[in-house]
């Protein structure tokens, strides 16, 4: 999810660090970045009390290498899986893993205290504590019609606007639409309030290119909530990692984009006077307030649950999963790690069981003819990124 409100003109440009990759273990779901809260080799001892002597002494190696002790080949072995070990053990010190993960919290970022808000901090935040707010009425103001205008720009905004639109269209130009078509979704997902389609495709395609690394916008190994929503509210953090909005020059050439960046606020406040005209306050609260925080939530769920809980198929380099309850959720989204894989993809739900509803829709556009230039992978392309490869 991009940013709530535009970001600063001019951003102050930061000197690059180093990209940090990673890389998986074949035939493993697992990846890398785990924890050692007690040392897999030598589980008999603590860090503090793990000598190579007593490595040399408990290891099964001892009696099949007992005649070549003299030589120290077994003390050279302990010696070395020692070191490797401890070297492991300090690289995760002040560290801690996420709950039901193997992902550690490397990099700890405080957001709320410690630090100077901007004024675009304060109006994110005041945006998406509102909508959080509006929805508590939700007991209290709810009616069929209610609901099912939440159910309704639940998909308009979700499906249409944010996964279709803003992600496989615009951020990775999955499939080509008629430029009347493109707009009418782009302005679907300018409803969702997650941000003008320059600043969020913007974000999204520095995630991809930084992903997990010390310049990702939003990595958990910042923190699952870092990861989750409360990176939003440094828009500072992202212009310092990344620099400003400039890798989005095919949208900012297009008068349509200009004018929805500088007039963003102004189209979900009409649609909330409109809402309200319709059917009064629970319109409101359904209609913005539920439906906007259930939207936020699960569009967050992708930069946060599925780099930190489900499976991994490719070899991507990064903490990206396949979550299938994220998926159900996103409209196909939650399968980020075939994603992540193959960025290029207008089909994220790659096996015939993986459900993807975005997929779904792009199908149907593309046999009516509506939808072109469709990408997904090819064989050839997924033996490569294959773990067993």
């Amino acid at each position: 999810m991009a940013l709530v409100t535009s970001r600063p003109t001019n951003p102050k440009s930061q000197l690059s660090l180093p990209l940090r990759r990673t890389t998986h273990l074949p035939g493993s779901n697992a990846v890398p970045l785990r924890p050692v809260s007690q040392l897999p080799f030598f589980p008999k001892f603590g860090i503090s009390e793990l000598k190579p002597e007593k490595v040399a002494k408990s290891t099964k190696l001892l009696t099949h290498f007992h005649g070549r002790i003299c030589n120290g080949t077994v003390k050279a072995m302990a010696n070395a899986a020692f070191e490797e070990a401890a070297a492991e053990q300090e690289r995760v010190v002040g560290g801690r893993r996420i709950l039901l993960s193997d992902v550690v919290v490397e990099r700890p970022r405080r957001i709320f205290w410690r630090r100077k808000w901007s004024s675009m901090d304060l109006g994110t935040a005041g945006v998406v504590l509102a909508m959080h707010l509006l929805g508590l009425f939700a007991p209290f103001q709810s009616n069929w019609g209610a609901f099912w205008v939440a159910v309704a720009l639940y998909v308009v905004t979700g499906l249409f606007g944010i996964t279709l639109s803003f992600h496989r269209n615009l951020s990775h130009r999955s499939f080509k639409l008629p430029k009347w078509l493109e707009y009418l979704f782009a302005y679907c997902g300018v409803l969702a309030l997650q941000g003008n389609p320059i600043d969020w495709v913007s974000t999204h395609r520095y995630h991809h290119q930084f992903c997990d690394s010390d310049r990702d916008p939003h990595s958990p190994t910042e923190g699952f909530w870092f990861s989750h929503m409360s990176w939003l509210f440094d828009t500072n953090s992202v212009i310092e990692r990344c620099g400003g909005p400039n890798n989005v020059s095919d949208l900012e050439k297009q008068p349509f984009y200009k004018f929805i960046q500088s007039t963003y606020i102004l189209h979900p406040i009409t649609l909330g006077v409109l809402l309200y005209a319709l059917g009064g306050f629970p319109f409101l609260v359904w209609g913005m307030g539920v439906r906007v925080t259930w939207v936020y939530h699960i569009t967050w769920l992708v930069n946060s649950a599925c780099h930190v809980w489900g499976k991994q198929a490719w070899q991507t380099g990064d903490l990206s999963r396949n979550n299938w309850w994220v998926a159900l959720l996103a409209f196909g989204e939650g399968w980020h790690n075939n994603h992540h894989a193959f960025e290029y993809s207008a089909r994220h739900g790659l096996e015939w069981w993986q459900l993807d509803m975005t997929w779904c829709v792009v199908r149907l556009l593309q046999a009516i003819g509506l939808a072109t230039e469709v990408k997904v992978p090819n064989e050839n392309q997924k033996q490569r990124m294959a773990l067993n490869s």
